[in-house]
């Protein structure tokens, strides 16, 4: 049970909020029916040493260039440390929430929802697959793989959660895989992913035999330590494009960040 006085210090921070985004304070009279949101806390939560930069901002979208560790959502032991909750406390924008999916150890190219009324005509963009992204990888270099190459295979859960597989069966995912450059036995690769698949890239390019350097579940899955920064994943998001669904403009952001 959490006590009176935790509560009391939560509503003072500005931790508690209706579900219009709007503080509430200890000494507001009871709503029924309403709604309360509120940030559960985690006093053993490692900080996470990489920013996040805000690369556009408008009253209807906000395209952030994530780092590689930091979660996009609370989940597990992330709480303050995730995206969203980082992105909220500097902002004060309650209302933001992510409009796709991005790993917790890939980097690159995110986009938020500002508007909640809006929000389904953004998300409808990934559904449809109206967005081309573009990642790119640091993985082993194998003279015989030929490129351009199209990468197609059906993906499922894994017994394992975290983990998915490839099973015999019409294929669900697609990936374009491209060699950029090579300095000796590591290539540089660009990926054009047509479908959002978890862990889509990682594994298909584990089943290239050219596994992403330093990913820890593909094709083995290894343990590793949680407050161990010194090996990012080398997949990055490299940019996004699409048809702003409000404006009916062009869009296109790039990450700057490096591999």
């Amino acid at each position: 049970m959490v006590p009176e006085q935790a509560w009391r210090a939560r509503m003072a921070r500005g931790d508690v909020r209706d579900d219009h985004g709007r503080t509430l304070a200890y000494d507001e009279s009871f709503v029924g029916g309403q709604r309360i949101f509120y940030y559960r806390e985690r006093i053993d939560e490692t900080p996470i040493p990489f920013e996040e930069a805000v690369l556009y901002q408008d009253d209807e979208l906000m395209v952030v260039d994530k780092p590689h560790f930091v979660p996009v959502t609370p989940g597990g032991r992330f709480l303050h440390e995730s995206l969203l909750v980082r992105l909220r406390r500097k902002t004060g924008l309650q209302s933001i929430s992510p409009i796709h999916r991005l790993d917790r150890e890939t980097a690159g190219v995110m986009l938020f929802s500002v508007n909640p009324a809006t929000r389904p005509v953004w998300q409808a963009l990934f559904r449809f697959r109206r967005v081309h992204k573009v990642y790119e990888a640091l993985a082993p270099m194998r003279a015989d793989l030929s490129s351009p190459r199209l990468v197609s295979s059906r993906i499922v859960r894994d017994e394992q959660f975290f983990r998915v597989k490839e099973v015999e069966g019409e294929p669900n995912a697609f990936t374009r895989v491209e060699l950029i450059s090579h300095a000796g036995d590591v290539g540089h690769y660009r990926l054009l992913p047509d479908t959002g698949k978890m862990h889509q890239l990682r594994i298909h390019m584990s089943s290239l035999g050219v596994p992403i350097l330093n990913d820890s579940f593909y094709p083995i899955a290894t343990e590793s330590s949680n407050e161990d920064f010194s090996s990012p994943l080398k997949l990055l998001a490299r940019s996004i494009e699409f048809i702003d669904p409000i404006r009916g403009i062009e869009r296109s952001f790039q990450s700057v960040r490096s591999l």
